[in-house]
This record gives C-alpha cells, structure tokens and sequence, in this order.
C-alpha cells in the first residue's frame, strides 16, 4: 500500500511538484496559531487540543512510524483534539495518515493499545469518518477522487487495529464505517476510480472478523476488550501446526494431558532441508525445556492429591512434607502488598514458611530472580502465571517474595477476590530468558535469517564478508608487535600471500590462522582450550575490526559491533580490553557489572547523562516527560494505599485503624479491659497500645510472663540466627545467578532518592499505624508504666513473637468470631487469630481501591517503557560497540533488529544454546565470529532428556564443528605446568602445547609434589532441599590443606577451593572463619571457567553405594576443573568409583606413572626436611599445626622467653610474635605482680582486690589495692529508715530513694475515696487512679459501671452497657450497649433467593432481585420476577418424586423435598406439633433456613394467621419466624409471596432509617467543606484525627447517623484545634504543658471508639470542654497580667477561680456560674483590653478624639499615647507614666514601642495611605 508522506492544503506532494500557496496561503501556519479555530473559508478549522495542530500532524507524518506512535500516544492534546465532531476534510485526511502510520509501527503493545483507545471513544472515529465516508461520493475534484483509496486504506488500518484490541466496544461503530465505506468503495468504482484489490481484501477480512464478533455477542460468548483477536485466518486443525500458532505459556488444558507434544531432534550430523524446520524444531525443544518440569510436576501434585483424597487437610500435610521431582510448592500464598516497579505492578506474595524451615534462602536456587510460578486456587482448572521480580533472604525467611504478573494474568487477577489464597508452583527455569528467546524465535522470519547457508544448509564453502567484496586493505600496524609496527604497510586481505608474518603480530602459529580466517571468513569459529588466550586472540580481531572501521561502516549507515558474552565476567574482561584501544563509542548492557572501567559505559549511566538527553530528539523528550508524569500520578495514588498494606506486615496495627473492620460488640469488649494493680496513667507518661496489651505484648504483661516463663521458652526460642558474620564471604549461588539475570536496562529513575522518600514516607505512616514496628532500630532498656524495664534482649525476643504471629495464615472465622462475646476472655491463641481476621479485612479494603489504579499505572509504565526502547535504540545507534550478555541479547532482541549490528563476535558461544544464538542475529549481520571451547563447559538445558536424546545442550558452535564446517583450534597453553597439562592430553584433547613461560615454576612449599589425587571412600550426604550434595569428609580436609598452604607462606588470594556442587559451598563455609581464609576463592566449577589460579584445591564430593558419579562423568566439566590451575593442583575424591568412568580411569592411569594419587597426601617440613606426616584425613594435619611439625620451636625472644609455638614455616624471625607467658614484673610495694601477658604493657596502678575497711560505715569490703577506701562505693544492704519510717531498699554506699517507697500504706485521695497504695504517693505529686465504683446515675437512668478513676472523678463517665436488646427490623437482635435510637444493623444480610445472596451489611437496603421467579411445577408457574409477589397459587399436589431411600416424597410438588422420609423417620415425621402431623395422608412443608418441616395446611394457616386477624390494625412489620425455634422465614418459595410483601415494607423502613440518600450526600458534602475550610488548623494540630475524619468521610455507604456523628466529633474537634492555638500562641511553655495535658485527655475521650454521642458523653463532653476553655481563658488573663506588672492586684480573684476549675468531679452549671461572676469581678480590677478602662470608657475615649485606626501607640511599658496628624511618628519624648521613650524619627517607631491594637483593633501605624489600607476590612469598599 502507498503512503502519503507529506500533507498540504488537502493535496499531496510525493516530491514531484504540487500546488502548495495557490489556494491556502499560509493556512497550516495560521491554523497552528489560531490553536482551532476556523480559517477564513469559514469551514471548521482544527481540533482544539492544544499543540496538535495541522503544522503539527505534517511533521509527525514525515517520522519515522514508532515516532508517531509514540508522540501521538503521550500526546495530552490527543483526546481533546479528536474529541470534536465538525473537522476539516484536509485535517480528517491527515489524521487518517497520521493515525494508520502508528498503528503500523513497531511500537509497544500497549502504546498501541493506548492510542486505540483513546481513537475508539472519539467523536472523530464515531461521528467524523462515517460524515466524511459519506461525503466521499459527491467530491467533484477529479484530484481529490484519485487520492480517495489511499486515504481509505488509511482508514482501514485504523479500523483493523482499533476492532482487533477492543472488540467488544468497538464493533457496532466499525461496522458503521464499514457500510459507509463499502458504499463509496462502490460509488467511486462506478465513476471511474481505480479500486486496488488489497483494500477489498482488506473491507472482507474486517467484515468478517465483524460478523464472528456479532456472533458470538448473539451467543454472549463475545471476550471483553482485553482479549484481543486476530485478523489472520488461523490454521486449520492439522498434525502439527505452525510453530508460530503455539502459545508461549502452557495451557490449563496442556498441562493437565499426559500425551507429550510433537518434538525433534536438533540435527547434529545433516543439515536442515529448510529454515522452517530449523526454527520450528529450536522453538518446540525450548518451549518443552521450561513446560515439561512444569507439566510433570503439575501432574504429580494433582495424582497424590487424588491419592490422599483432594485436598482435605491430611492431603496438604502430605504433600508439605513431599518432595517433587520437577517443582517446588509453597502453601497458603496470599497477595499482600502492591509495589510500583520500572516494569509495572508487582505484588509482594506471602506463602507458609514452616516446611521450608531447613532452607538456607542465601545459597537456595528457590525463588530466585526471573524464575516462574504458576498460581492456582482451583485444583489447577485455572492459574495466574508470574516470574520473581525481586529476592531478599531476609524476607524470604520470612515467607516474603516479590511476583510480577504476566499481562494475561493479570486481568485474571482483578476477577479474583482480594484474600484469595493460592498454591504457588515454581519451575526453577529463567523464563524471561525463554520467554524472550520464544518470542524472537516466532517474530523470525525465514528469509531474514542470516548466514543460512551454513547454520541451516551447513555448507563448508565460507565466504568472505559482503563489505570485503568492495575493498579488502587491512592496515594492521595497530595490532602488531611493537617491533614490527613500522614495517607494517596495508595490504589486501583476500590475498594469502600478502599477509605479514605471525610474529610482527606477536602471534604463534594457530592464534595467526584464527585471526586471519577472523577477518577473511564470514562465519568464523575459533576453539581455545584452556589457557591457550582465547580472549587475547578475540581482542586482537576485535582490534583489528575497530581499527579499519572504514572497511565495514559507513557514514549513512554506522551499523556497531555487537560482543556478546554468557557471563557478566566475561564481558566484564572482553570489553575492558576493547576499552584499552577504544576509549570512547562503548555501551554495555548486561546484568551488575563488577568493573569500575565500565561503570560510566554502562547502558542506564549513559541514558541518564545529560548530554545524552539533549541530543534525544524533541518528541521523545517531550513523550518522556508526559508519561512519566501520568506514571508518577497513578503510582502516588497506589502507593498512598500500598504502604498501608505494607505496615499490615510491618507490625502491630494500633485498634483505631482497625475500627471499622471489628463489630461494634467487640470494640466495646476490647475496651472494657481488665484493670488490675497499677494500671493507672498519668499526663506526661507514654500510654501502651490497647492493642499491644490485648495481645499480651504490653511491656507489664510480656514482661511478667517472660519472668515466669524464663525456662520454659528459651529451648524453643532459640530465634536469633547465626548470621555467620565471623566465617569467610562466598557468592552465594542465588547471587550469581541474579547477577547473569538481572538486566540493568536503564529502567527509569525509579530508585535513589525515590526510594529513600518512599522508605521515609512508610516509616511515617508506620508511626502514625503501628503500635509495635518490627523494622525499627533496636533501641536501650525502656521503663514500662509500672516500672518494669524492657532490655534490649527481650525487646528482640517480643518481636521475633509478633513476626511469627504474624507470619501464620490461620484466621477466626466468621462463625467463631461471632460466638465471640468477650475479647478478654480469649486465650492467646485465639487472640492472634481473631486479630488476623480483622487486618485481612482491612487488607480486602485498601486491596479494593488500590484495584482501580493499577491498570492505569500499568499501562503507563508499558508506553513509558516504549519511550525508553527507542531512547536506547538512539544510543545504541551512535555506539561504536555493544557489549551484551547473552540474557541481555534476548532481552534487547527487538533493538537490536532496529540498531542492525554488522559484526558480531560471540565470546563463551560454546556455552549458549543455539536458540539464544539465533535471536542475537539480525537481518543485517555481514561477518560472524564465534570464540568458544565445546570441549569446556556446554549450554544447560533444565530437562535431561531434551539435553541427551534432543540434542538440545548442543550449540550452535559445536554443531557446526560436528558438521566440519572450517575452525580453527589454538594450540599452545599459557598457564598450566606441564604435569598438570598432561590430564588433559590426550584423554581431553589430541594436543595441547606447553608454552615455555609455564615450564619454570616454582614447586609448592610444604609439600612433595605439585599434582596430587587423594583417594577416600566417606560416603556424600544428599541436601535436603534440592538436588545437590556434600561431602563432610572432603570439605574438612580440602579446608585443612589450605589451612596448611597459609602457614607455608602463601597468600589467601593465591589459592582457589573449586567443589563440583552447590551443596558443598555451604559446608565449606561453615568450616572456614574469616580471620584465618579471608582472600581465599571458593566456587563451583561452573561459574570459575575462564579463571584461573595459582594452587586449586578440588573437592568432587560424590562418594556413594550405588557408583552414580552425576555430571562427573562429562568431560567438559571435567575439563574445567582440573585446568584452572597454574603451578599446584590437590584433588580429592572416590577414585574407585570414578575409576569405572572411562575419562577418570584414563587420568587415574596418569596419575600412576609420577605417584601422583594415593590414600593420603605427604606434608614436608620446612625447618626439619627429614620429618614428613602423610595426611589421609583432616585430622592428620594436627601432625603439623603450626604448618611446619610437632617439634618445639625453641627460639629465644626479647623478653627472655622462648617462644612457646611448635614448630612454624611462617615469621621465621619472630617480628609479629607476641609472648603471651605471663608478665613478672611487680607492680606495687605489696609485692603483686602484673596480671596481664607478656607482650602487653604493664597497667600503672594495681588492681588486685584486698579488705579494706570503708572509713564512712566501717564495713569490711575487697578494694582494688590502688583504690583510697574513701572513694569505694559500699555494697552492704542500707540500715536506715526514709521520712516516712519504712526501710530504705539501696545499697549502704548509694544515696537513698527517698522518694520512692514501695510499701503499702492507705492513701486519702482528693476525690475524697482512700485506698492501699505505694508509700510514696503521700509526698508524690500524682494520684494513683481511684478505684472505688462509680455508681453514679447517668442519663439513660442506669447506674455508672466504672470506677471513680476511669470516670476521672464523675467528668467523663465509662459509656453504659446495660445491652439494648431491642428487635430490630431485620428481625436481628440489637447488639449496641445502652442506645436511644438502634443504629442500621452492621450483620451480614440474611436474605437470599434460590439466585443470590445480598452482601451488603443488614441494615442496608438490599437490591430487589430482577431474575425471573424460580417457583415453576408442572401444574403451575409464576410470570412475576424474583421479588415481586407470585401471580400463582401454592401446588397442593403430592411430589411424585422417589427419595434416595427408595420411599416417596412427603413433599409438595414444586416445593422442595423435606430431607425426612414418612417410613424411615417415623417418630420424626409424626411428632405431634400442631395435631395434623400423623395423618397417613399428611404432607410437609421443610423450611430452608432452619431446616424443621411442618405439614403444610397447618403451616399455610399459621403463615395467613395474622394478615386475617389484624385487618384494620397495626401491625408490626417483620418476618414470619419458624413457629419451633424462631428463626426468622427467608427463603422458602410457597410463601414466596408473604416473604416478599414483608420484605418490601423492610426495605422501606431502612430507607427510611438510613435517611434519603440524596440529603446524606448533601450533608456529606456540607462537612466536606467544613473540614475543608479548617484544614490547616485541624491538620496542624490534630493530625492523626484529621486523618480519621478524612477516612471516614470517604467510606462509601454512610447513613444520616453516621454524619451525625462526625459532625459532632468535627464540631468539637475543630474548638480543640482552635484551643491548642492559643496555648501555642498565648501562653507561656510552662503554662501550656499542664494546659496540654487536659486538652490531650478530652482528645483522647473524644477518639474513644465507644464515644456514639449519647446524652451523657454529649453532656460529659461539653461541661469539660467549658473547663478547659476557661481554664485557658484564665491563664492568658493572667500571663497578660504578668507582661503588664500588674499580676500582685488580681491574685485572690485568680485563686478563687481556679480552685473551682481545677477541682476534682464534673465542672457543674453553678460552678460555671460562679467562675462566670468572678471573671466579671477580675474584669473590674484588670480589664481585659489591658488599658485600665473599662471598654464603655475606652470607645469614649475613641470616639472623642475622632481618629482613624493607627494612631493610637503604646510604649514598652504598654502605657498607651496618641500620634497625631498622619500617625507616623516623627520626634521622639518621655512616657508620663515610666520615662520610657516614646514616638521615634522617618516615621519609625522607637525600640519596644507598637501599635496598641485594643484601643482601636488596628494593626499597622497610618502614616500613609497603603499602610493605613491595612486597618480596614477591603470588603467594605
């Protein structure tokens, strides 16, 4: 199809001409300033979204498609411009253009998905293409005519894309346009426009993908919008279908069959007939690689399910303790916490830890980065597919992982419930590697593949490189040996006889052909064994490469060199050697690089320096910033709920927040706590969390039952692990594993300082939330209320309980949570779990909003993610070379097929499966150069049978060589010895040459040979958890031997531990402290190729009855392992079982010849060469412990003594020997001697202790012999008595505690009650609470339950629970305490139907069910819906139905049959209840709620009873109840009729209850404004109850007594608030804190979840809040008083006053009255204005001298004057009153002086008119 690329003036040019200014001068220009509005023609002129001008569009239309995609997508003037339904016919035509080129581009699935949805709802695609379709046929422009079918299928494109990604919503308005387009399509045809065939194809397969969707709509089978569909005719059911149609994730259905899919083998000895098949076979081998251990181990679960009975709970105890061959299975997995990633949504899954106690998370391959889970909650029917998106050991001990979902999954995920829990099962494959290879593989078509004609057709006949058919002249001087470089002249390369000898390169003989087919060959493979400098020769070619970029770059196109690596390592060393001759032009992508060299080449530093932004084009730059912005928005929205749910995890949740999840009955119980001895609280002391103390985690309560339980717990407890901090650092494997997983791909500024706000802003909202933080640092010893101290120790143990609390998955349910009537009574057990209820609530809540967000942010960070892929793609464009590793390749796939490297050098290509290899490749690659060793280690497949009879762990770089295409084999060894080198020649390889550099090595100190193989039979242990071994007896002897080595002299760096399994690293390690072997390297063979060392010590571990030698039997392996070393090699192992291994024999057979394998290795003695100790186990080097032998040393040291070491290699003179034989020198004139060692300086004062007589008591004490006895602090028991005649409890040298006496005395309390209490509370300042009851009278009439202290003396009574019992409407018993008016009812509605059950709380009105009624029989039907009444009669014809006991129903015909049987239940069935019952023709009616049946005339006449006896009366509206146990009659469809007419009434009633939603929305609002309006002063002072209130306000169902409510509690807040401001303001510091501390009281009465505003706490409320106020009032009067000297005049007023404020009990009305006259009294002697005036006298005073506001002043002394004429201030004179200055100078005032507001309220002097504006209020102008 042709595509218009440039756009003017409704024409288009293709750059041959065009009539551009003739018509629209300037329109385009004008029309982008005009932002929309019409031109001049008058027509309707450009969208109105601003920026998205016609100019606009023209340029968009000349870029690239992904640019338009892109920018059009992030664009915020999109919607709005295509919004409108009138647009001009150039502008529609040009959007069409703009529009179908996105939609071809090779965007981001979800840039796409964007931008269609945003066209689908537009006014544009409804209402403008159809107009525009339409208008087709009466255009009279011949021009215009001819471009109509371009501009058709434009629209085409559109339409194809926007109907395949939202099928459901857009399929009526596709087909709209579609019947309008096939019209034109027919009316242009018929006026001579030439219609191409492709866009009727194209109107055909659009109809017809239409039709399938009207189809399946007709069978409500149409998939909603996020199922996308296909416009490709899908292939029939034939044997194998094409690859490409099968699904990369495995299906329910797949998983579940036993038959195994269609496979072949990988040729290794012929070639492929097409590359077809060649693809075909590598993507089902790789697929099957990652489904099969999934599928099996799937299948496995589900048999032993149905083995032990599907899943009852004796099955999932089984299968705990199971191993699985191919899976892992975790228990109970919940999804707790959302996170915002760079990727998108993850979800931080909780699973149950306790059968994975034994699993040491640090070195587990469980759970690692990247691998799969597979979720399911229904048997496996179903599953959500997810890959590990992050990993801390920490947390995973805990049962904490990070998941992220796959697209599929996660729409699934949002039709799922929010508690639901899973069983998770994972594969241990890196699926992202897979998925990306899968998806490269199926994206690869056949003709782009390169190189074909060797990988596919193998042919042996290489060509030379395209770009070297135009010029070949190599100039290698830069290359060569510094010798030669002069002589070095270009030359012609295809030309063999031009090339320079091998040593002006500095090369031998086989690295010359290697290099010289590098660069003449096409396709080029070069093997290097070990130490034969693989990475040398690649870096020479690289070099080479660089250095004549000239030769295959060009200025238009600067394609780069790719270099990909398997490992970080690798990579790591090829790039840094490029960077020694290529500065600059380097980007790496990969996982953690360890270089510093390459840090600032590193793909996420480059994208993220400012020089590279600048250089992005605008529209990027400009997308970038747009989506960004949306990303940030939608994850501010997410998190603010996300990191509540995580401080569910994070600790103890305080009760507040938990309010509206725990029934009202048990919030009351939850605060009706016990109160026992010492329990009370005063003002200034920390209060313990209610919660905390439920859950008998308050420091009183753990810390008794810690004390009783000290012994009992500590076996148990044994909770601290040993970090292991003192044994030597070993990558663990899961690290390394993460780190060749891990990509860093520049994903964003996500992290830094972001997450250092995030990691704040929880630990703010855990403060506010959490009563007990289990994160926080571990603080000092704390002092508890009672005087208990915390330590440190024990505060660890209390969170280490609460973590395993909260770590189970064991929750109350509902039932038992309403048999619940006491929370206190509750054991701790029960306890927990009934907390777990609540917070799982409280999760599903914050779950719910949460939900609403995350597509949103999802689908932003996927268009931000597109954004990037194209910033990188610029980048990568103008590198020089690309350094990947082979993860990083497949990743990156899609770029590199952009960026089109035209070299490529694999490194490691032995070691990658030919599948990876493949996607590396892109359709421009010219010149391929593969560097490897097939004889070393080759790819891992995770299925043994896919890797053995498939060939699947075969490369590309081994196949080839199989099928001899030329490669190059480098011949001469670096590093190893000879005698080493010799196990690998020729048992490994034909030949290997010894270069003379390793012919000169020093022999290994302390031993007699540099080779050795020490022979055992110990028997290896299998590790629990997964498949790997270890072996005891070889981890202690290798660990021994480098003990061994160290004392020789050797440095720790110079000796590497190599063992053949991950399962030994652990027991090595644990066997190796740091002091004495930090420096060593101890690794798994695998990871350690391409290394090497000085001394290897190998542990090959396997040792067993049944002779399995595992993966020892494969020569790659065993050919990495015993070539690392360069100048010592000490292996160990099981010779007689590996001798049956052909290999192993070979090289034992070797051994033989030199005495180089044995039982036992021999030690040699470096002092005493004649005494040798052969060491068979770890135990024999006991024989030599200090490394030399048993021999005393006998060397004399400085201090005289001999050294005390046996004989020692190291420090042979003794210059860091310290002595440690004890000192003899004397210290003092008593004769004692040093007490310390040797070498340590001797202390100046003695300290050995004597008796000593103490000089103050005369008690005999041991003093340190330095010490003046006058100094030494006795420790005999005091014998003197305190003030109050009791004992003193301290020590005889300590001063005595007068203050704190303990003992019980009676104490006269001021509320007039005495009670025992603690001695010192007679001198003490505070009371103890009084605990005499209450007893009071309260409002309601009831007697007060509380005691005098919880009532603080009769001002805030403890609420009344005398129970209501009243029945509600609902027919539920009122469960409120003591209330006037029943609020809704809270239970769960009851009513239900034979469709659905209403989940709305019961005193919510429910909604009618509009299904059709059930209640159908042969005889009758009814034609009513569900909950109207039934227009039908009930059936009185028996049931013909036979029951399962073989006797006829005693049942009704259409009613539902009784469970009793007349023959079998006799007695039952015939108890007498309303007299019918035994009549052998009697038939029952069973009640569905309750289950009792009754016979049906009696039960319909007691059903009519009322509604005929109380005709004409009132009668109360409620349900009928079941005459023998009262349940109330719900659902039972004879009288269907009754239950609903009584429903219906009900159902107005709570309306009527609940208030009129519209008024409730009104009064919502109200508040809403009145909270708004004092924001600031409520959130700055009542922070935490300003949240509260916000959370209220924003609950979704509210009745009008719930506003009640909080108005009331908002009222009250907001004179709180407005009091603590005047405390902050007003009052000194010291006034305020006694002031505060009463307010805090009312606070905290006021928050009481008891508090329902009754009339007592409404009463209780107001009279303290009256104290308080004045209590305030009264303290600023008297701070005023103190400012003003004048505080002596008013004391006997103010000592009246507050003794009535400050008294104990309720502040009454005559105690108001009387504080009210002796205020008046205060007034008279110190008016309130501070002038001594009264204001009657001060307004005369004003009003006299008629002056405007700002004139009156008041001296330092507050002595009030007058300026005159304009107010300002102009001399200067003596107050009359105290001689202060008064006045000033330039309108100033003088130091002290101000404005006397009280005189006239003004604020600011008027000396001039803005000034003086100031004083007055604007609005009265």
């Amino acid at each position: 199809m042709t595509e218009m690329s440039v756009w003017r003036g409704g024409h288009s040019l293709d750059g041959r001409g065009g009539r551009w200014g003739e018509k629209r001068d300037g329109v385009g220009d004008r029309q982008e300033r005009n932002e929309g509005r019409s031109n001049s023609t008058g027509r309707v002129g450009a969208p109105r979204g601003r920026g998205l001008g016609y100019k606009t569009l023209q340029e968009l239309s000349g870029k690239d498609p992904s640019a338009v995609a892109i920018t059009l997508s992030a664009h915020p003037a999109l919607k709005e411009a295509l919004h409108g339904t009138d647009m001009r016919q150039d502008l529609i035509e040009l959007f069409c253009l703009v529009l179908s080129k996105a939609f071809k581009s090779q965007a981001d699935r979800s840039t796409l998905q964007h931008l269609a949805g945003i066209v689908k709802d537009s006014g544009f695609f409804r209402t403008v293409l159809p107009h525009y379709l339409g208008g087709m046929v009466s255009e009279y422009n011949p021009t215009r005519r001819a471009d109509y079918p371009l501009h058709m299928e434009n629209i085409l494109t559109i339409l194809s894309q926007v109907l395949s990604i939202f099928p459901a919503s857009s399929a009526q308005a596709v087909s709209l346009i579609l019947t309008m387009l096939k019209a034109s399509i027919d009316k242009l045809r018929a006026l001579g426009v030439d219609i191409q065939p492709q866009t009727e194809e194209n109107v055909e397969n659009i109809e017809g993908l239409i039709k399938h969707l009207q189809e399946k709509s007709r069978e409500r089978t149409l998939r909603p919008d996020k199922d996308t569909y296909s416009l490709l005719p899908t292939a029939g059911e034939e044997m194998q279908p094409d690859f490409r149609t099968i699904p990369i994730y495995p299906t329910p259905e797949e998983l579940q069959q036993e038959q195994k899919p269609f496979l072949r083998a990988n040729l290794t000895s012929q070639r492929y007939t097409n590359t077809q098949l060649y693809l075909d076979t590598h993507f089902r081998l790789l697929r099957e690689d990652f489904v099969r251990p999934l599928r099996e181990g799937i299948q496995q679960l589900l048999r032993i399910q149905a083995e032990k009975g599907g899943g009852d709970d004796g099955s999932q105890n089984h299968l705990k303790t199971k191993q699985f061959d191919d899976i892992r299975v975790y228990f109970d997995t919940k999804l707790v916490v959302p996170r915002c990633t760079s990727t998108g949504i993850a979800y931080v899954v909780q699973f149950d830890n306790q059968p994975l106690k034994f699993v040491r998370w640090q070195n587990s391959k469980r759970l690692i980065f990247g691998s799969l889970v597979c979720l399911s909650c229904d048997n496996f029917e179903s599953f959500l597919f997810a890959t590990v998106s992050d990993r801390d050991p920490k947390t995973l001990e805990h049962g904490l992982v990070q998941i992220a979902f796959t697209e599929e999954s996660r729409r699934k995920l949002a039709r799922i419930e929010k508690d639901q829990s899973f069983l998770m099962i994972e594969t241990t494959a890196y699926f992202e590697a897979y998925r990306y290879v899968l998806e490269g593989l199926k994206e690869q078509k056949e003709e782009d593949l390169p190189f074909q004609r060797y990988i596919v057709e193998c042919s042996t006949d290489v060509q030379p490189p395209a770009y070297l058919q135009r010029r070949d002249d190599y100039d290698l001087s830069y290359v060569a040996h510094p010798d030669h470089k002069p002589k070095l002249k270009p030359f012609h390369s295809l030309v063999a006889r031009a090339w320079p000898r091998k040593e002006a390169l500095g090369l031998d003989e086989s690295q010359m052909r290697a290099f010289q087919m590098a660069l003449t060959k096409e396709l080029t493979i070069i093997q290097g064994p070990p130490g034969t400098g693989k990475t040398y020769v690649g870096l020479k070619i690289a070099q080479a490469l660089l250095t004549n970029q000239d030769l295959w770059r060009d200025g238009r196109d600067a394609a780069p060199m790719l270099v990909v690596c398997y490992t970080n390592h690798a990579l790591d060393q090829f790039l840094e050697g490029i960077h020694t001759f290529l500065p600059e032009g380097l980007v790496r992508i990969g996982g953690r690089s360890n270089s510093e060299i390459l840090k600032r080449f590193n793909l996420r530093e480059l994208t993220h320096s400012p020089d590279f932004k600048r250089t992005l084009p605008s529209d990027l730059q400009r997308a970038y910033s747009q989506v960004y912005k949306q990303v940030c928005d939608e994850e501010r929205a997410i998190q603010s709920q996300s990191m509540k749910l995580e401080c569910c995890l994070k600790g103890v949740l305080r009760e507040t927040f938990l309010q509206n999840v725990i029934s009202d009955g048990h919030w009351d119980s939850l605060h009706e706590r016990p109160h026992t001895w010492g329990d009370f609280w005063t003002s200034g002391e920390k209060k313990s969390s209610l919660m905390m103390d439920w859950l008998g985690l308050g420091s009183t309560a753990f810390l008794r039952r810690a004390t009783e339980n000290a012994n009992v717990h500590d076996a148990e407890e044994s909770w601290e692990p040993d970090d292991g901090d003192d044994l030597i650092d070993i990558a663990e494997e899961a690290d390394l594993i993460l780190e060749e997983r891990f990509i860093e791909d520049g994903a964003g500024p996500r992290g830094g300082k972001k997450n250092g706000n995030m990691d704040e802003a929880i630990r703010a909202i855990g403060e506010l939330m959490l009563a007990m933080n289990l994160e926080t640092d571990e603080v000092g010893a704390e002092q508890s209320e009672e005087g208990w101290q915390i330590q440190r120790s024990q505060k660890r143990k209390l969170k280490h309980r609460i973590r395993i609390e909260l770590g189970k998955s064991t929750a109350m349910t509902k039932a038992e949570e309403d048999a619940v009537l006491d929370v206190w009574t509750l054991s701790q057990p029960d306890r927990w779990r009934l907390y777990r209820l609540w917070v799982a609530r409280y999760r599903v809540e914050l779950c719910t909003i949460i939900q609403r967000s995350e597509e949103d942010y999802q689908n932003a960070v996927d268009r931000l993610a597109d954004v990037k892929r194209h910033q990188n793609i610029c980048l990568l464009k103008k590198a020089t070379v690309i350094g990947m590793t082979t993860t990083g390749a497949a990743k990156f796939r899609r770029v590199l097929q952009i960026v089109c490297p035209r070299l490529v050098i694999v490194e490691e290509a032995a070691e990658v499966l030919e599948a990876h290899t493949i996607t590396t490749l892109s359709k421009a690659c010219q010149h391929l150069i593969l560097i490897g060793d097939h004889q070393q280690l080759r790819p891992s497949a995770t299925v043994y049978d896919l890797a053995k009879n498939f060939n699947l762990e075969m490369s590309m770089f081994e196949r080839l060589v199989k099928m001899e295409l030329p490669y190059v084999r480098l011949d001469y060894q670096h590093r190893m010895r000879p005698e080493i080198a010799r196990l690998l020649t020729p048992h490994i390889y034909a030949e290997l040459e010894n270069h003379p550099s390793v012919l000169h090595y020093d022999n290994i100190k302390g031993l007699d040979t540099n080779l050795f193989f020490v022979e055992h039979n110990n028997l290896e242990e299998q590790i629990k958890d997964g498949k790997s071994h270890r072996n005891q007896h070889e981890a202690m002897f290798v660990v021994a031997l480098c003990r061994y080595l160290i004392l020789q002299g050797y440095k720790p760096e110079q000796i590497t531990i190599l063992t053949t399994y991950t399962g030994q690293l652990h027991c090595l390690r644990n066997l190796m402290p740091a002091n004495q072997f930090t420096g060593v390297k101890v690794h798994v063979v695998d990871k350690y190729q391409g290394e090497e060392n000085d001394i290897v010590l190998l542990s090959l571990v396997r040792s067993n009855m049944q002779g399995k030698v595992g993966f020892l039997n494969i020569p790659n392996r065993v050919c990495v392992a015993l070539s690392r070393a360069k100048k010592g090699l000490y292996c160990i192992g099981n010779s007689a079982m590996l001798g049956k291994v052909k290999l192993w024999s070979n090289i034992f057979h070797t051994l033989r010849e030199k005495d180089q394998i044995g039982k036992a290795l021999t030690l040699c003695c470096q002092n005493h060469p004649g005494r040798q100790v052969k060491a068979a186990h770890a135990d024999d080097f006991k024989q030599a412990p200090e490394g030399g032998c048993t021999k005393p040393c006998e060397f004399r040291l400085d201090c005289g003594h001999v050294c005390s070491r046996v004989c020692h290699p190291y420090d042979p003179e003794h210059k860091e020997y310290q002595c440690l034989k004890k000192c003899q020198k004397t210290l003092c004139d008593l004769g004692h001697r040093c007490p310390l060692v040797c070498f340590k300086e001797c202390p100046e004062k003695c300290s050995v202790k004597v008796e000593k007589i103490i000089p103050q008591c005369q008690h005999a004490q041991l003093v340190p012999c330095h010490q003046d006895p006058q100094t030494f602090t006795c420790r005999e028991p005091c014998t003197k008595l305190l003030r109050c005649g009791h004992p003193c409890e301290s020590l005889c040298g300590e001063p005595c505690i007068l203050s704190q006496c303990n003992v019980k005395v009676t104490i006269a309390l001021k509320c007039g009650h005495s009670q025992q209490d603690a001695c010192f509370y007679k001198t003490h300042t505070r009371e103890p609470e009084c605990r005499t009851p209450c007893e009071e009278q309260l409002k309601c009439g009831h007697a007060c339950r509380g005691r005098c202290g919880w009532c603080s003396q009769g001002r805030f009574h403890t609420p009344c629970f005398h129970p209501c019992n009243r029945l509600l409407i609902c027919s539920h018993i009122c469960p409120e305490p003591c209330t006037r008016d029943c609020p809704p009812c809270r239970k769960p509605c009851e009513n239900c139907c034979v469709h659905s059950k209403c989940t709305k709380p019961c005193g919510q009105a429910c909604a009618p069910c509009v299904e059709p009624c059930a209640w159908q029989c042969p005889h009758q039907s009814c034609s009513k819906l569900c909950h109207e009444p039934c227009d039908r009669l009930p059936c009185d014809q028996p049931c013909a139905k036979t029951l399962d006991c073989g006797h006829r129903c005693i049942g009704l015909c259409g009613d539902k049959c009784p469970s009793k049987c007349r023959v079998c239940n006799h007695d039952e069935v015939t108890e007498i209840f309303f007299g019918t019952e035994d009549e052998p023709e009697a038939y029952f009616i069973q009640l569905e709620d309750c289950e009792h049946f009754f016979e049906y005339t009696a039960m319909d006449r007691y059903m009519d009873a009322n509604q005929q006896a109380n005709e004409g009366e009132d009668e109360a509206i409620k349900l009928k109840e079941c005459p023998k146990c009262t349940v109330p009659i719900r659902k039972n469809l004879r009288y269907g009729s009754h239950i609903n007419r009584c429903l219906a009434e009900i159902e107005m009633v709570k309306v009527k209850m609940n208030g009129c939603q519209a008024d409730i929305d009104e009064q919502r609002e109200t508040l809403h404004k009145q909270w708004a309006d004092n924001l600031l002063l409520v959130k700055t002072h009542c922070k935490m109850e300003y949240m509260q209130i916000n959370y209220q306000l924003e609950k979704s169902h509210l009745t009008a007594k719930d506003l009640w409510t909080l108005e009331n509690k908002m009222d009250f807040l907001i004179r709180v608030a407005k009091l603590k401001n005047i405390l902050k303001e007003k009052l000194w510091e010291v006034q305020s804190l006694t002031l505060e501390d009463n307010v805090e009281q009312f606070v905290r009465w006021l928050n009481n979840r008891d508090q329902k505003f009754t009339d007592q706490q409404v009463f209780d409320l107001q009279r303290e809040l009256q104290r308080i106020t004045l209590l305030v009032e009264l303290n600023a009067r008297c701070n005023q008083a103190n400012l003003r000297g004048q505080s002596g005049k008013i004391q006997s007023e103010v000592k009246t006053i507050k003794e009535v404020l400050e008294k104990c009990g309720q502040f009454t009305e005559q105690d108001q009255q009387r504080v009210t006259e002796a205020m008046k009294e205060l007034d008279e002697k110190f008016p309130p204005s501070g002038l001594g005036i009264n204001d009657e006298e001060r307004k005369m005073i004003v009003s006299a001298l008629k002056m405007q506001p700002g004139h009156w002043h008041k001296c330092p002394n507050g002595h009030v004057y007058v300026i005159t004429e304009c107010g300002g201030a102009t001399e200067s004179r003596r107050c009359t009153d105290c001689e202060a200055t008064i006045g000033g100078a330039n309108h100033t005032l003088a130091g002290g002086n101000r404005v006397a507001s009280e005189m006239d309220g003004a604020q600011h002097s008027a000396w001039s008119e803005a000034n003086n504006l100031l004083n007055f209020d604007h609005g009265d102008f």
